[in-house]
């Protein structure tokens, strides 16, 4: 297989185990499989989401709070089979819905494991929850296994994906990405408790200096699809270590600049929005990992 799973097109044969600029070769790797509290309101619930968080990924953002599991490659190999039990423990647990945290580089191997965990009963909701770089063709075969996509959109400008994340064209695919998973899911659906059950929630962690970039985010988004999805406006950025030759981003946000584009969105007449506090800021929103 000529891996095509993301933008990067790099080709590789994954089936015979040539290693993807991802990191991932043939074989899914884990780092942490719970029931996860810090998600937006409608995904953690009460009971918490069960979260299964892959190892790798296709981005290299400079500032990835979760570089145990992306740049050090933290985790444990699992196959298919373990997998899909994987999911159906957490069901047992309470868990609110499976939430796939950065499955980009394992999705064809993820709809073997959702199906045979729906065979064996699977029945919450499947979260999606990944970079924004995404392949559409990759998504379409996602099509009826995946309730509900959780994407990041974080940048409107070229020279800030090529500079964090190495991304090129980061808002070409995400943008096109995006109106796949919104085709796919339909308005968002909630059920009598306030827990979603399908539609589209997207992500933009607001980094520093970068306020007009990320009003352009949000001007697109609410033009695009109006209130028709969820806008997550995420202020819990934190300075990590590996940040040298990045000393812009060697700070947390300010508030005002933060308040300044909430105040924005409301201007555009967005409804369908979270917000955060300052209380969402530091380490210790950041998952343990262990191999």
């Amino acid at each position: 297989m000529n891996c095509d799973l993301c933008p990067r097109g790099c080709s590789v044969d994954r089936y015979s185990n040539e290693i993807g600029y991802c990191g991932a070769g043939n074989r899914i790797k884990i780092a942490r499989n719970a029931l996860h509290y810090w998600e937006e309101p409608p995904i953690s619930g009460t009971r918490g989401s069960g979260a299964v968080f892959f190892t790798y990924c296709n981005l290299r953002c400079v500032f990835c709070q979760n570089y145990e599991i992306s740049k050090n490659h933290v985790g444990r190999y699992i196959d298919i089979n373990e997998l899909s039990d994987i999911f159906i423990d957490l069901q047992n647990q309470g868990a609110h819905n499976i939430n796939l945290v950065t499955p980009t580089h394992y999705s064809d191997l993820l709809i073997k494991a959702l199906e045979m965990a729906k065979i064996n009963g699977l029945k919450i909701p499947v979260v999606y929850n990944c970079g924004g770089y995404e392949s559409v063709e990759a998504l379409k075969r996602l099509d009826g296994l995946v309730d509900i996509y959780l994407p990041d959109m974080k940048y409107y400008n070229d020279k800030y994906a090529i500079r964090y994340s190495k991304a090129k064209e980061y808002f070409k695919y995400c943008s096109m990405a995006i109106s796949e998973m919104f085709k796919q899911t339909g308005k968002n659906i909630f059920d009598s408790k306030g827990i979603m059950q399908k539609g589209v929630i997207v992500r933009h962690l607001m980094l520093p200096g970068l306020l007009f970039d990320s009003k352009k985010i949000i001007d697109y988004l609410y033009k695009t699809y109006g209130d028709d999805i969820y806008i997550s406006i995420m202020r819990q950025y934190t300075p990590m270590p590996h940040l040298e030759g990045f000393e812009e981003l060697n700070r947390t946000i300010i508030q005002k600049y933060y308040d300044s584009l909430i105040e924005y969105a409301s201007e555009l007449g967005i409804k369908n929005a979270f917000v955060q506090s300052g209380e969402a800021i530091g380490e210790s929103f950041i998952p343990f990992f262990s191999d």
